[in-house]
């Protein structure tokens, strides 16, 4: 007869080796204590004779052949408990009326928020708002900061009900850009969430007016804070120290005369990403200004009127912090930007 070994499972943790025996086998204290003190047991690969030695889950046990009744026995083997369901994040209920404090409220609709709940909130950030002070500048400013312009950070708690309980921005979308961001609300979210961007797991898409049209595919570069004209941008120089790369998968979704809508995927999130990849393909965004020349060259033509770069974050996706499920959130282009893609294609149609 073989001997009988089990693994300690998560009920019996911290239970001493007598008390385990007792309750596995039915045995009495006297039973059970005499087995060990004569070297019957061993744990993991040492006979043990202290009954009061308490047990580690996934250790090890055996028995010498004879000691118990196997038919009395509770299996070998314990399956393992079923692990907890992540508890469904509570939704919050929005207050009927977003703040308008220093006016600066007007900015921020109540359908800009497109999602929250206990631990994130989803926002679809307008255009011309920034998304929060970058922490150089909180410090430069002192206690003047709150003479600064509000940012969404800033005006997001009083509109999510809690005006005390400040959000964290995970990453950020340009001032001018208008589109899905993502704010948590924990601790734990921040760190889940900023771990996925980090790693570049989150789904990032930005729809895209461009004067020409670039070619569809893989953009990558090695991004510096200055490409030797005073703007960030693609260093000529592949071993440079300050160099990070920088990768947009770029899709033509339509050619409109001179003009193209284009789908941007970052694999990477970089400052300014898209505006440098799509300037220095020689097909800038309609409005752009920065980002709208070669180096040390002029700004190319923009024949579009647009009054800002035509960049809208449309798609965002990760893994929600509270359940480990995917999530993804798609919204359509604020009306200055439908507005000029209506107008394109329709000047393209009257072309054609």
């Amino acid at each position: 007869m073989p001997p009988i070994v089990f693994v300690v499972d998560r009920r019996e943790n911290g239970k001493t080796l007598a008390a385990v025996l007792k309750t596995r086998y039915g045995l009495s204290w006297a039973h059970a204590k005499r087995m060990i003190e004569n070297r019957h047991v061993r744990v993991g690969q040492q006979v043990e004779t202290d009954v009061a030695r308490r047990l580690k889950v996934g250790k090890s046990v055996q028995l010498d052949s004879g000691m118990v009744e196997v038919k009395n026995a509770t299996p070998t083997t314990t399956p393992p408990p079923k692990p907890k369901p992540k508890p469904v994040p509570k939704l919050v209920r929005l207050p009927g009326q977003l703040p308008d404090g220093d006016g600066v409220g007007s900015l921020l609709a109540a359908e800009a928020i497109v999602y929250a709940d206990d631990t994130i909130v989803v926002v679809n950030k307008p255009a011309g708002l920034t998304t929060m002070r970058h922490k150089e500048e909180a410090e430069e400013f002192g206690r003047g900061k709150r003479f600064l312009p509000k940012t969404l950070a800033d005006l997001l708690p009083a509109a999510l009900g809690a005006p005390t309980r400040p959000v964290t921005a995970v990453h950020r979308i340009d001032r001018d850009t208008s589109g899905l961001v993502v704010f948590a609300r924990t601790r734990a979210a921040a760190e889940h969430l900023t771990n996925q961007f980090r790693k570049h797991t989150a789904d990032r898409r930005y729809l895209g007016l461009t004067r020409g049209a670039p070619k569809s595919g893989r953009i990558e570069s090695l991004f510096v804070p200055d490409r030797g004209d005073g703007r960030r941008g693609t260093s000529r120089d592949l071993l440079t120290e300050d160099g990070k790369k920088a990768v947009t998968h770029v899709k033509v979704l339509e050619q409109l005369g001179p003009f193209a809508v284009v789908e941007c995927r970052l694999e990477t999130g970089r400052t300014h990403q898209v505006r440098i990849h799509l300037g220095e393909a020689g097909t800038p965004l309609c409005g752009e200004r920065v980002y709208d020349r070669p180096l040390n060259g002029k700004p190319l033509p923009d024949r579009s009127s647009a009054e800002r770069p035509m960049l809208h974050a449309a798609r965002l996706g990760f893994v929600h912090p509270a359940t480990d499920q995917p999530v993804s959130w798609d919204v359509k282009p604020p009306e200055d930007f439908a507005e000029l893609w209506a107008t394109m294609r329709r000047r393209a149609g009257d072309a054609g």
